[in-house]
Parts: structure tokens; C-alpha cells; sequence
């Protein structure tokens, strides 16, 4: 089904980042797709594809961003990453860089520790930002 889905969201995905273009308002506005989780690059079965820990594929445009940039590869199999590994940590620290917020100030009190979104990691990936 995945040529059915697609289509479903190309179009309209299509829509929203050129209506967003056509009124100014795509330089401010940060737009991520991505799913809950990676696929693995085979079949399993009649059941689909599996969970796949080891590469994941999101795209972001706008809201500072590099248009056009890809960052990161996987494999030759497309199974697991091998260059430009980026940890959700730092995916979550670049996305509150990009919102103009410090992943490493962000915090909240819990069981008298200091927690944040990035724990004790978590780098900007300043080669994704226009």
C-alpha cells in the first residue's frame, strides 16, 4: 500500500508547505514528518515490514532550515545508519534550537532532580540549519 499512501500525502503536504511559501510564512515556520518508528527495508511475510531501530527517515522544511539537504545514510540495504548518525536527543535538541528554545535550560524538577527532553545529552545539528 505504500504507493496508495503516498499519493494520499504528497498532495497535500504539497499544498500546505507552498501555501505556506506563497504567504511568507514558511522562513517562521518549522514543519517535521516523520513516523512513530523506522521500517525495515524487507518484507516479513504476508505482515509488512518490521520495526527498525538501527535507521529512521524524517524531513523538516522551513523554519530555518536547509532546503534540498540531506544529512545522514544508511547502508547500502538501507538497514542500518552508517554516517551522520543523529540520536533522538539531538534531533530533539536541534528541533528546540530551531523553536529558539536551549534543549540544556529546558528543564523540569522531578524526585528533586533536574530533568530535560535531552537528559544529559543531545547536540544541535547546526549542518541542517540554513
Amino acid at each position: 500500500g505504500h504507493s496508495k499512501n503516498a499519493a494520499e500525502v504528497d498532495k497535500p503536504i504539497a499544498g500546505l508547505l507552498k501555501d505556506l511559501r506563497s504567504r511568507g510564512l514558511l522562513e517562521d515556520t518549522l514543519v517535521l514528518w516523520g513516523g512513530e518508528f523506522g521500517r525495515t527495508p524487507v518484507a516479513q511475510g504476508t505482515n509488512g515490514r518490521d520495526h527498525n531501530p538501527h535507521g529512521f527517515t524524517m524531513w523538516m522544511a522551513g523554519g530555518g532550515t536547509k532546503g534540498g539537504y540531506a544529512h545522514g545514510a544508511t547502508d547500502d540495504y538501507g538497514y542500518y545508519a552508517q554516517e551522520d548518525k543523529v540520536h533522538i536527543n539531538d534531533l530533539h535538541a536541534t528541533l528546540l534550537h530551531l523553536l529558539g528554545l536551549n534543549h540544556e535550560k529546558l528543564t523540569y524538577r522531578y524526585a528533586g532532580r533536574d530533568f530535560r527532553l535531552t537528559d544529559i545529552a543531545g547536540h544541535v545539528v547546526k549542518e541542517v540549519m540554513a
